[in-house]
């Protein structure tokens, strides 16, 4: 549904895309990660139509964006980081002149406009103006908007970067329940929110593509088994960390806050090694388990390894 080949994008010296190939399948929601400046809002306004590329060539839909982006408004639907509305319109009144410049009747987009209130519940604050909605609320409507006229793709710019976990959940359950109904994708700097709701994700780094796979089949290939604990004593937590750093097995040790999380190459080793290096340092330990590795974890190894190259 998306075809990306050889795409460069030029501002001057600097190369924000430098040969982005990636591929994205119908129906899928595919997670496009990297880090700031990885060329990720470059990609999405070339997608939109917003900006073209230096060189390379994008089809979305089938419609090749170089000869002819004058189409791609009817097949994609897009929702910016920060949506914008009329604020002295109500959501009635937006969803019903959005479908009118979409070309469609009276009794379609009076139709759509009530289907489309009930996906984004909506519909008691359909005569309200849009003005006094909350941030999660206008997210909302911006995902109605994005899809007055039944788009095939559907382009997610940070989506719920900016909202409390009631909002979050709100915006990701409306995209799970649009799985399978269209193409989406969504850039997102929330890795948990993608492991989530994304079947395949993308990873960018200096405007090239680094890896694209399956979730779980990205999972398998690049997690690392990891440990994590929290001591009663942060003093003899840091003491214990800096002893850990120089066993063979321990390719990673991090502290966050309170909790030591130590990444491993020999899983068997850690278990037998680990707690009893814990005992022999005298660490009281509050919580110790070994716990799943998580697609931040995935995401920070490769973009690292990305810049060490």
């Amino acid at each position: 549904m998306i075809q990306i080949d050889s795409l460069h994008k030029h501002y001057g010296a600097v190369h924000a895309l430098d040969g982005l190939t990636m591929t994205v399948e119908p129906g899928v929601v595919f997670g496009f990660l990297g880090p700031n400046g990885a060329g990720k809002t470059t990609t999405l306004r070339i997608l939109t139509g917003l900006a073209r590329p230096t060189s390379g060539r994008v089809v979305v839909a089938g419609v090749d964006l170089v000869s002819d982006g004058r189409t791609l408004s009817r097949r994609i639907g897009y929702l910016p980081e920060q949506p914008a509305f009329y604020s002295w319109m109500t959501p009635r009144e937006l969803i019903d002149h959005l479908g009118h410049l979409h070309g469609l009747t009276a009794a379609e987009r009076s139709a759509r406009t009530k289907e489309l209130l009930e996906l984004v519940n909506l519909t008691e604050a359909g005569k309200r103006r849009i003005g006094g909605f909350s941030r999660g609320m206008r997210q909302r409507m911006g995902l109605a908007a994005a899809l007055v006229h039944k788009p095939e793709v559907l382009l997610l710019d940070e989506p719920v970067s900016a909202l409390d976990p009631s909002g979050r959940k709100e915006v990701l359950d409306l995209i799970e329940t649009l799985s399978g109904q269209c193409t989406i994708l969504m850039s997102s700097h929330i890795l948990a929110d993608v492991e989530r709701v994304c079947s395949v994700v993308g990873i960018i780094a200096d405007g090239r593509m680094i890896v694209q796979s399956g979730r779980e089949a990205l999972m398998d290939r690049y997690a690392q088994p990891a440990f994590e604990a929290e001591g009663e004593d942060m003093a003899a937590v840091r003491r214990w960390a800096e002893i850990i750093k120089y066993q063979k097995w321990a390719t990673a040790v991090s502290l966050d806050g309170d909790i030591l999380r130590v990444t491993v190459s020999n899983v068997h080793l850690a278990r037998t090694e680990l707690l009893a290096s814990a005992v022999a340092q005298g660490v009281a330990l509050r919580r110790y388990e070994e716990v799943r590795p998580s697609l931040e974890d995935i995401f920070l190894q490769l973009v690292n390894k990305e810049a060490a190259q």
